[in-house]
């Protein structure tokens, strides 16, 4: 029999952790049994994506790109202060939720944003939820953050806790304690995947951040595939600071993002340029036919005018020209000195180009497709996974709370008969692919590399190695590494080097057993 919120499940493997909770129940603590409908009621919920990062790094702005609406205040007020999420919802609200469960509901501001000032104290406030209609929502939840190494302290705690810094930090102060940080645990369920915002430079703290995250929703089955960062604001990387750009900005950016991904690995499972700016005015109705006129009427300037004015935004902003100062400003916040500049071009090479056209070439600029095609590869197309593996988590944070150690042990042997079952091997991956990421089993580089591979992506190409490869070069291919892992295994790994082999061993064998029968 099916129950309401399995006809919602990501897939097979959340069908079984949901099964296994049903079954346990009855059997464990009312306390117990209250965590299992917690971890059941995510379960049936989208895919929860945390947006975090350093403070004035961009995130809301790309939050608001993402859902396609400029709904998340992007200046300092009451609203950045706090854990904000947007899901889906038949009518648009504001429900602002209080420490002590009590919610209150608000109207959207006369712009259609959160409103800066919620009116309330927010000491006591909890988080905001923003229902939405937007049909993006319906698949994934966005959770917006409020800036790590802001100087608010309760800022930074909200965050920390969403990313599971707080669980991480109690549970290595007080290990001895039975008692579950429930704040945590339910933060910890509610951020599934975190899409990590950097700008130029990777602080200590950033991957501090990401290794806490890791730490508190991977447990044994997840890794580098619950986890993707964008560096944001490309288009203000100076180009002549990038070795090998050729003095372009968006190379630049590319070339700094490839060296902060091996910076930030095996934390993340790529790092991708992106102009959150340009994205957050194309794609939620910023850009207007009157943005485009006025960039037309930019286009027909002399070149050498034009190229001096776009030296600085004081420049752009001051120079005497037919374009009032206060469209040049308007400009200049909508997409900045990079955007205004790409706009133009498109006009000049297409000078009839539609102000729609237009748009959508800044929003080809902006990085913004690249972002949406990883996240639907890394988080969508692995959600049954990622939400699976962040239940099972879950579930054994409930029982290892336990001051019942029969209920412990009766919980752990129920997940270890669902990790036996075939569906559940890519939990067995990702579980080896932890292992190899966080050191804890050591391996060659190369070896390291490929589990990386294999655990890391949804595409077989990827996983092989071989994108775009013909299928029976796939399938050769994956028979080839499966019967090296399993001589590996045998002969020349160290007992945990072998158990991690054993497990590529199989999904290679699995990759040649679906690729065989596509």
């Amino acid at each position: 029999m099916t129950s309401p919120e399995q006809g919602r499940l990501a897939g097979p493997l959340s069908m079984s952790v949901a099964n296994l909770c049903h079954r346990l129940q009855p059997q464990v603590s009312a306390r117990t049994a209250a965590g299992f409908a917690e971890v059941l009621r995510r379960l049936g919920a989208p895919l929860q994506v945390a947006v975090a990062g350093r403070i004035k790094s961009g995130k809301s702005t790309l939050v608001n790109a993402l859902i396609g609406r400029r709904v998340a205040p992007t200046d300092i007020g009451e609203c950045t202060r706090l854990v904000t999420r947007f899901q889906y919802g038949t009518v648009d609200r504001v429900e602002i939720v209080f420490t002590d469960g009590r919610k209150q509901v608000l109207p959207f501001a006369a712009d259609g944003m959160i409103p800066a000032e919620l009116g309330v104290d927010i000491e006591q406030v909890s988080h905001i939820e923003a229902y939405l209609t937007n049909a993006v929502l319906q698949g994934m939840t966005v959770i917006d953050t409020p800036g790590l190494g802001s100087l608010d302290a309760a800022s930074v705690s909200r965050t920390e806790q969403l990313l599971g810094a707080a669980k991480h930090r109690k549970e290595e102060d007080d290990e001895g304690s039975d008692e579950l940080d429930d704040t945590s645990r339910n933060a910890v369920a509610g951020a599934e995947a975190v899409l990590y915002v950097v700008t130029q430079g990777v602080r200590a703290d950033d991957q501090q951040a990401l290794a806490a995250f890791t730490a508190a929703t991977a447990s044994r089955e997840a890794g580098p595939v619950n986890a993707i960062a964008v560096l944001n604001k490309a288009d203000t990387i100076a180009p002549e600071s990038v070795e090998g750009s050729g003095g372009d900005v968006w190379k630049a950016a590319t070339l700094l993002a490839e060296k902060q991904a091996s910076t930030l690995k095996p934390r993340v499972a790529d790092v991708l340029p992106v102009i959150g700016l340009i994205a957050e005015s194309a794609e939620s109705g910023g850009f207007t036919s009157a943005d485009a006129e006025a960039l037309r009427q930019l286009a027909e300037l002399d070149d050498d005018v034009l190229q001096t004015m776009l030296i600085s935004a004081d420049i752009f902003t001051s120079w005497e020209c037919d374009v009032p100062a206060g469209t040049r400003l308007r400009l200049l916040e909508k997409l900045d000195l990079f955007g205004v500049s790409h706009a133009v071009e498109a006009i000049r090479k297409e000078p009839e180009i539609t102000a729609g056209a237009l748009r959508r070439a800044l929003l080809d600029a902006s990085g913004l497709e690249a972002v949406r095609q990883r996240l639907a590869v890394v988080f969508a197309a692995r959600a049954d996974g990622i939400k699976a593996a962040a239940a099972l988590a879950s579930v054994t944070a409930l029982a290892h709370a336990s001051a019942d150690p029969a209920e412990r042990q009766r919980v752990h042997d129920a997940i270890e008969v669902l990790l036996a079952k075939p569906e559940a091997h890519q939990l067995r991956l990702l579980e080896a692919l932890t292992l190899v990421a966080s050191g804890a089993v050591d391996m060659p580089e190369d070896l390291s590399e490929e589990v990386l591979r294999v655990g890391s992506n949804a595409d077989i190409g990827a996983q092989l190695g071989k994108p775009g490869a013909p299928r029976p070069e796939l399938a050769a291919h994956a028979l080839e590494r499966a019967g090296w892992w399993r001589s590996f295994a045998s002969f020349g790994a160290t007992p945990a080097q072998s158990r991690v082999a054993h497990v590529v061993h199989r999904a290679y064998f699995l990759i040649w057993q679906q690729v065989r029968e596509a």
